[in-house]
C-alpha cells in the first residue's frame, strides 16, 4: 500500500467512526492539532467529553478469517490523564469495515503490561488482531468482548 492510500484509509476510518458516534446521538469534532486524539466525542447536554484514537488497517487473509495490524505509540498509551482515550481498531476487509474493537486506554495498557499483548519496538507497540468466526484475539488473548463495545457511549435520545 502506498502512503497516499494509507492517508485515505485512515481518513475513511475516522469518518466511519464519527458517523457511528453521531448515530448514537453524540457530537463529534476533529481536533485542529493531532497530538494523540483523533476525535473528541461530546454529550452536548452535560458536556461529557471522550477522547478517541482511531487505528485503521487493511486485512490480511488467513486460513480461517483475517487479521489486521496496528501500531500504537507507547508514550501515548502510557500517558494516562483524567479523560482516558478510547482506542478504536478498525479493519477494512473485503471492501467492508469489520466490527470495530473498542478498548479504553487503561485496559489496553493493562493487557500490554500484564498479559503480554502486543510487541514493543522503537517506542511503539504493534498489535495483531485475528478475526475468526465472530471472535477477535490479540497475542492469544480473547478480545471478543471489546467488539463494538460502546459501553462508555450510551445512546442519547434527542
Amino acid at each position: 500500500m502506498t502512503k497516499k492510500f494509507n492517508q485515505y484509509l485512515g481518513k475513511a476510518g475516522h469518518l466511519y467512526v464519527m458517523s457511528e458516534f453521531l448515530m448514537l446521538g453524540w457530537n463529534v469534532a476533529i481536533p485542529e492539532v493531532d497530538i494523540g486524539d483523533d476525535i473528541f466525542v461530546v454529550q452536548d447536554d452535560n458536556g461529557t467529553l471522550r477522547r478517541v484514537q482511531v487505528k485503521t488497517s487493511t486485512s490480511t487473509g488467513r486460513k480461517e478469517g483475517f487479521s489486521g495490524q496496528f501500531s500504537v505509540s507507547l508514550k501515548n498509551l502510557r500517558n494516562i490523564s483524567t479523560i482516558l482515550v478510547h482506542y478504536i481498531f478498525l479493519v477494512r476487509h473485503n471492501d467492508e469495515w469489520a466490527k470495530p474493537v473498542i478498548i479504553r486506554q487503561d485496559y489496553l495498557l493493562d493487557h500490554f503490561e500484564n498479559d503480554k499483548v502486543g510487541s514493543e519496538a522503537k517506542g511503539n507497540v504493534t498489535f495483531y488482531f485475528s478475526y475468526t468466526k465472530g471472535k477477535v484475539e490479540c497475542s492469544g488473548k480473547d478480545f471478543t468482548n471489546y467488539i463494538k463495545d460502546f459501553t462508555d457511549f450510551p445512546k442519547i435520545e434527542h
